[in-house]
């Protein structure tokens, strides 16, 4: 045999071998052409799989946010058409669809369950990567602290990776502030609720309160404070950023954010979340709301507001203080701090995302989120990113793909590198050449929140 037909041979060889290694062979594959796979765990949970037929040997692991238990594989259409593309090949479930919508019970489990169904079918991945969106990015969160050996690296967009306790308890806080301040001596139902009917009355309620108090400064300056207490920034859709000493242009955007209907979405959360933790999991009892305020990003422009106005803003700390009497059920505490919660260490490196101004998952979690990852000893394996933008998940295709390619970067080489700086992944997005990227170099506020660790709630 000659040294050419040896040569031949061995390439011949070596390309049986890779193709018999690929999970899910490339050869002849139509670029377009995907395999649409589905089906049902043992909880009654769903799950769906997309995977091309020129698959790149990536699977990503893909956690829904709050809302129907409907099974998703990917943050957005757009997302997936490029992923796909790409050859990463899809999967996601969609929870137990016979408990709350706040799926925490189930979700980790269910999306593990989903992982060997899926790869049941198709073959062991090269590597499995999971994402998370939302409160999905919780679930993200666990799945990173817990998967050591079923997955390799972790994506969260705009996760809720404080937590629902500490969630819970500064929206009580909000709620309480607009109830004593603009509902006064009216009997307002905020925790407990018995139905979603009761969660949407209260809603309706505080959403009244807040958009009559809008037509005065008394009114304005005390929307101020709520929205403090609620985490809520102070730049909205579709409009210019105030200037960082424009207290009423601030103010005014903050409650352009209750006008769009925040305080409804709020109160159906918090009644899937007692649904799902067995009773409330909040408290406000021994809080003190002065403290409370000296410590948020918004107490200055709340002083000012105040001032305009002619309050008396210490009377109205102190009224809240006095007032605080709402106490949580230890046994839901101990359940949320179970099923709900993050930050106690990471088996596999985590790059988080998010927008600065989210008005349903403040960036000020992420803050939270890392100084518990970094507590725990695991801050080397935490990277996160910020993408100047309003708005929930309002990541362009572009972010989030930059974002999994620094995360596969970091999982490829064992090294943070540069990849996930602001001026790398924002240079990695527009390079993609699809619709754009905001990474800006950016640190949060500390989350206003006045409670222990959720595991050690006021003595009551």
């Amino acid at each position: 045999m000659s040294a050419r037909t040896r040569l031949r041979v061995a390439l011949a060889v070596l390309a049986s071998a890779a193709l018999a290694a690929c999970p899910w062979s490339a050869a002849h594959a139509d670029p377009t052409a995907t395999t649409h796979l589905t089906g049902t765990l043992a909880d009654g949970a769903t799950w769906t799989a997309d995977v091309p037929d020129r698959w790149n040997g990536t699977l990503l692991l893909f956690s829904h946010g709050f809302g129907p238990t409907v099974a998703q594989d990917a943050p957005s259409d757009a997302v997936r058409t490029q992923l796909l593309a790409e050859g990463y090949a899809m999967a996601g479930a969609s929870y137990d669809p016979h408990g709350s919508m706040w799926a925490l019970n189930s979700a980790e489990l269910d999306q593990f369950a989903t992982l060997d169904a899926v790869t049941a079918k198709t073959g062991t991945p090269r590597r499995t990567l999971a994402v998370g969106q939302s409160m999905g990015g919780l679930v993200n969160a666990q799945i990173a602290r817990d998967g050591a050996g079923r997955v390799d690296g972790a994506l969260g967009l705009c996760g809720l990776v404080a937590g629902g306790t500490d969630l819970d308890n500064y929206q009580l806080d909000a709620e309480y502030t607009i109830t004593r301040l603009l509902l006064p001596g009216q009997d307002v139902k905020l925790v407990r609720f018995g139905s979603a009917d009761d969660a949407a009355a209260t809603a309706k309620k505080l959403t009244d309160a807040v958009t009559v108090a809008q037509t005065t400064p008394q009114g304005r300056a005390r929307i101020a404070l709520a929205a403090a207490f609620l985490n809520l920034p102070a730049w909205a859709p579709g409009q210019d950023r105030p200037a960082p000493a424009d207290w009423a242009g601030q103010e005014e955007q903050q409650y352009t954010w209750f006008a769009q209907g925040i305080v409804s979405f709020v109160e159906g959360g918090r009644f899937a979340m007692e649904q799902s933790a067995g009773g409330n999991n909040s408290w406000n009892r021994g809080v003190d709301y002065a403290r409370l305020l000296a410590g948020s990003a918004h107490a200055r422009q709340v002083r000012a507001l105040y001032r305009t106005a002619g309050l008396d803003l210490r009377a109205d700390l102190a009224s809240l203080t006095r007032g605080a009497t709402v106490a949580a059920d230890p046994a839901a505490v101990r359940t949320a701090q179970r099923t709900s919660s993050a930050g106690q260490g990471l088996a596999v490196p985590l790059l988080d995302v998010h927008t600065i101004a989210d008005n349903l998952v403040p960036v000020e979690q992420e803050r939270q989120f890392g100084d518990r990852v970094r507590t725990a000893g695991d801050g080397a394996m935490l990277r996160q990113a910020y993408v100047e933008r309003q708005g929930h998940c309002t990541f362009t295709t572009a972010e989030t793909v930059a974002a999994l390619h620094a995360l596969e970067r970091r999982v490829t080489t064992g090294r943070w590198d540069d990849a996930a700086t602001p001026a790398a992944l924002q240079r990695s997005a527009t390079a993609l050449g699809l619709d754009g990227a905001a990474y800006v170099p950016y640190r949060p506020a500390r989350l206003t929140v006045g409670r222990d660790r959720p595991e050690h709630p006021a003595r009551h």
